[in-house]
């Protein structure tokens, strides 16, 4: 079940300005332990251990392999690669790493059964609540 909060577009220099619109609200967060548990739950023979060091691998492969440029695909879940931030520069020849680039970032793709065609499909939404009163028009 996704829960969401509705919250007010403020922003007086927006066309939306006074819309209401809604988040999706995360109530927990599962690091690699807690997965490793959940998964070692669903009538698997192989312990919360043995699955936390093949998901610490998964990790470490998973960043080792976008660092040198590859896609990672999991299937039904996602496509990992890396992206640059960059600024413009005039020409090619002006263009250098230290001047342009501003930073990597690690992009995800939603892929399969997780796609986002699915998850309109399959998501159950309850509301949580909201950000802030609506305020009178």
């Amino acid at each position: 079940m996704l829960r969401y909060k509705l919250y007010q577009n403020n922003n007086q220099k927006s066309t939306q300005y006074g819309k209401w619109y809604a988040r999706a609200v995360c109530e927990e967060t599962f690091n690699l332990e807690a997965l490793a548990k959940h998964m070692s739950e669903h009538n698997t023979p192989f312990s919360a251990g043995v699955i936390k060091g093949v998901l610490t691998d998964l990790v470490a492969c998973v960043k080792e392999l976008v660092l040198d440029g590859k896609n990672v695909k999991l299937d039904d879940l996602a496509i990992f690669s890396c992206g640059l931030r960059t600024t413009p520069a005039d020409s090619s020849d002006k263009f250098t790493i230290s001047g342009n680039i501003k930073g990597i970032t690690l992009r995800s793709r939603a892929t399969g059964n997780l796609s986002t065609t699915n998850l309109k499909l399959e998501a159950q939404l309850k509301e949580y609540g909201t950000y802030g009163v609506e305020q009178a028009s």
